[in-house]
C-alpha cells in the first residue's frame, strides 16, 4: 500500500489522471490496460461504470505493485467513498464538495480531490482538507479560470477536468494546473474497440504535459 503522500507525488509528477467511463466492467479493464501501456500513472474509475466496485477490486488485484494508481470517481458521499476504499481505491475524486467525504478520506489517509467551480468553492474545499481541487466543468471557462483562481490562491493545487484535449492540455498546465483530468478525449477509441489508439493518445498527452512544464 502506497502512502497518500507518494500517491499525490506520483500524480503531480505525471500530470495526468485518466477518467474511465465505460459501458461494462470488461471494457473498463481493457481501457485500463491500454492506459497503462501508454505510461499513464493514474486512472479514475467512475461510479457511472456498471459494477464499479468489482472493477476497482479487479484492477487493484491486477496492479498490486502500483504500476498504475487506481482511483474512484463520481463519488457523491462518504458511504460510496468507504466502499471504494475497501475495494482498493487509492484516491477519491468527487464532482463537487461533500465535506463528510473529505473527512472520511482524511481519517483513513486517502487522497481526496473534490470538485469546485468557483473561487468560493475552491476555498471551501481547501478548508475541508482537500489534497487537490478538481476544477469542474473546465470547458465552461478554459485555462483562464486556473490563472484567475491562482491570483488570490497561488498555493491552491488545481486539476481541471472537462474540456481538456490534446490541443489545450499544455495551456492548462502553463496556467498553473498540477495535473489534468482527461476522459473522452483520451478513451473514445474504446467505443470502436480501438484500444491501441488509447495507448497512443496517452503517450501524446504525457508528451504535451512534459513539454509545457519546460
Amino acid at each position: 500500500m502506497f502512502s497518500k503522500e507518494k500517491i499525490l507525488a506520483r500524480i503531480r509528477e505525471s500530470g495526468l489522471v485518466a477518467i474511465v467511463r465505460a459501458e461494462s466492467a470488461e471494457q473498463a479493464e481493457k481501457i485500463a490496460a491500454a492506459l497503462a501501456a501508454g505510461g499513464v500513472a493514474a486512472i479514475e474509475i467512475t461510479f457511472t461504470v456498471p459494477g464499479a466496485i468489482d472493477v476497482l477490486k479487479a484492477l487493484s488485484a491486477k496492479y498490486p505493485s502500483g504500476e498504475i494508481l487506481i482511483g474512484a470517481g463520481t463519488v457523491l458521499d462518504p458511504e460510496t467513498a468507504r466502499a471504494a476504499i475497501l475495494a482498493g481505491a487509492q484516491y477519491i475524486v468527487t464532482p463537487c464538495l461533500n465535506v463528510e467525504t473529505v473527512k472520511l478520506c482524511n481519517r483513513y489517509k486517502i487522497a481526496c480531490m473534490p470538485g469546485a467551480m468557483t473561487l468560493k468553492e475552491t476555498v471551501e474545499a481547501l478548508e475541508a482538507g482537500a489534497d487537490v481541487v478538481k476544477i469542474f466543468p473546465g470547458e465552461l471557462f478554459g485555462p483562464a479560470i486556473i490563472r484567475a483562481i491562482k491570483g488570490p490562491l497561488p498555493h491552491a493545487p488545481l486539476m481541471p477536468t472537462g474540456g481538456v484535449s490534446l490541443d489545450n492540455a499544455a495551456d492548462w498546465i502553463k496556467a498553473g494546473s498540477v495535473a489534468v483530468g482527461v476522459g473522452s478525449a483520451l478513451t473514445a477509441g474504446a467505443k470502436q474497440g480501438d484500444y491501441a489508439s488509447i495507448t497512443d493518445i496517452a503517450k501524446r498527452f504525457l508528451e504535451k504535459i512534459k513539454e509545457a512544464r519546460k
